[in-house]
């Protein structure tokens, strides 16, 4: 399990400016839809994208506290 302040902290870690909304699909606090809005997806497939994300979570995802996770990314107008 992971709280929601725990997730974004990991985003962030990589993602400094991204906005993240996270929702807990579930009520496990494992099963997550996430939002993520980073100017780091300019130029970048939606697969690069989703890439840089799964890439924050990667540790939590392979220890267990992460199940599942519905990914929508952003990249924010200028």
């Amino acid at each position: 399990m992971i709280d929601d302040a725990s997730l974004t902290a990991l985003i962030r870690r990589d993602l400094p400016d991204a906005q993240v909304a996270v929702v807990d699909r579930t009520g496990t606090m494992d099963h997550f839809n996430v939002t993520v809005s980073s100017c780091a997806f300019a130029g970048k497939t939606l697969i690069e994208q989703h890439q840089l994300v799964y890439g924050a979570l990667r540790a939590a995802l392979k220890d267990g506290r992460i199940h599942a996770v519905e990914l929508k990314t952003i990249v924010p107008e200028n």
